[in-house]
């Protein structure tokens, strides 16, 4: 059965190597038939959550950036996948603030029940992800039946591109096959 799987990659280089694994998870979900949707933060040209939780009892936000183009596509997704490179032991801020701006999907009849992270970082110890996959296990807690189905933990790459001589990329593929 085809699922429509939303990735969101929230680095903040083009071509960084949290970005990478998005691009890969992407292939794999598309080889398996699924509709796939890849969403890069550094162009919705986002905002920060005022808290004014206007989008509680409107289907849209305030604020007029780019988000509200993508909440429906949210809302009608199978599978959400979010991509970060790990920062103090934590997700981007990027993607943190993006999950903030995702409130409005809160009340919403959502069809996502699962959720992937797949996470980069220098460190080499596989604990340095556990602050992200805390965020995200936060995010995911707001929804009544969501899981986190899957997390890779993409650890020892720092430079740029340098993701590439790992088998990380591939393992990506694999997750996303299995969608």
């Amino acid at each position: 059965m085809m699922k429509k799987v939303v990735i969101v990659t929230s680095s903040p280089r083009k071509g960084g190597n949290s970005e990478t694994l998005a691009r890969r998870f992407a292939e794999g979900a598309e080889a398996a038939g699924n509709h796939v949707r890849l969403i890069a933060v550094r162009d919705v040209k986002l905002q920060f959550c005022t808290g004014c939780l206007w989008c509680q009892s409107h289907d849209k936000c305030v604020l007029g950036d780019g988000m509200n183009d993508l909440y429906a596509d949210f809302e009608q997704a199978d599978v959400l996948v979010f991509a970060t490179p790990v920062y103090y032991y934590s997700v981007s801020g990027q993607l943190k603030t993006f999950l903030d701006r995702l409130n409005p999907l809160f009340p919403r009849g959502n069809r996502f029940r699962d959720v992937y992270l797949l996470a980069t970082a220098a460190d080499e110890d596989e604990r340095a992800m556990n602050g992200a996959v805390s965020d995200v296990q936060g995010w995911i807690d707001c929804f009544d039946g969501v899981r986190l189905a899957g997390v890779l933990r993409a650890v020892g790459v720092t430079d740029k591109g340098e993701i590439a001589d790992t088998d990380f990329p591939d393992q990506a593929v694999a997750m996303g096959q299995g969608v």
